[in-house]
């Protein structure tokens, strides 16, 4: 088990950004269902937005297309379902809500998601205030945030060289792959990592076939540094995540409404 007491200290950080005319931010959707979570994306080969809102029972996923916005449900468990997990009452200001909240995010792409990725970068140099850059005057909105600080982690000591990608799977699996030779890129799958739902905890299994010797590490101790990097990336909250949810809550106006 890793040791969490190896984090960096939480900091406090704020971000100046433009975050346009915030409509949505006027009318909050008042459903007793608490507050969600929210989370957006900008592709930047299709040029479309997407934005997930969860709430503990349930959710729904929109996506930017031509001509509209596509949307689906899941249930609080994150299984898709054909209709709504709510009542049509409570779907429908939410829906409302939300494909406004989305066009707007939309509208400010990708010059506000380049702007939150480099308010991250701040942070990451240790600067405590990033403020965008406008090119005419605007009114500008203050995001004071609480960044989580990273697990403490190794860098590989093994032979060779590493990176970890997504692969196939439930529970967000990743595969650590291995490569003996620093001039070409990690392709050998030698063990994978996954979020235990139950726990929320990130759960590793070395793969059959591995020449351990050859890797340089003992199947354990890569085990123990592939937890520790998987903590990172895919259960910690980053900057970016961080920065990027408080900037939605403030233009879905939930920054003021619990």
């Amino acid at each position: 088990m890793t040791d969490m007491s190896l984090r960096l200290p939480t900091k406090r950080f704020q971000a100046v950004f433009d975050l346009g005319p915030k409509t949505a931010a006027t009318a909050p959707p008042d459903t007793g269902l608490g507050h969600p979570l929210l989370f957006g994306d900008w592709d930047d080969e299709t040029e479309q937005s997407s934005l997930a809102v969860e709430f503990a029972s349930g959710q729904i996923h929109l996506d930017t297309v031509d001509g509209g916005i596509d949307y689906h449900f899941h249930r609080g468990t994150g299984e898709d379902t054909d209709r709504s997990p709510w009542t049509p009452k409570q779907t429908e200001p939410i829906l409302t809500w939300a494909s406004l909240l989305l066009t707007e995010f939309h509208n400010r792409m990708p010059d506000l998601l380049e702007d939150v990725e480099e308010a991250a970068a701040w942070h990451e140099e240790g600067y405590d205030l990033y403020v965008c850059e406008v090119e005419e005057p605007a009114r500008l909105d203050l995001i004071t945030v609480d960044i989580e600080g990273e697990l403490l982690t190794l860098p590989w000591l093994g032979s060779g060289h590493v990176d970890h990608d997504h692969i196939e799977g439930d529970n967000h699996p990743i595969a650590l792959l291995w490569s003996a030779s620093e001039a070409s890129a990690p392709d050998v799958p030698i063990a994978e990592a996954r979020l235990d739902p139950a726990t929320e905890q990130p759960v590793t299994n070395a793969l059959p076939g591995v020449d351990w010797t050859a890797v340089g590490m003992p199947a354990d101790e890569v085990l123990a540094w592939l937890e520790g990097i998987y903590l990172n990336h895919h259960v910690l909250p980053d900057a970016a995540g961080t920065i990027l949810t408080a900037v939605l809550e403030r233009m879905g106006g939930l920054s003021f409404a619990e």
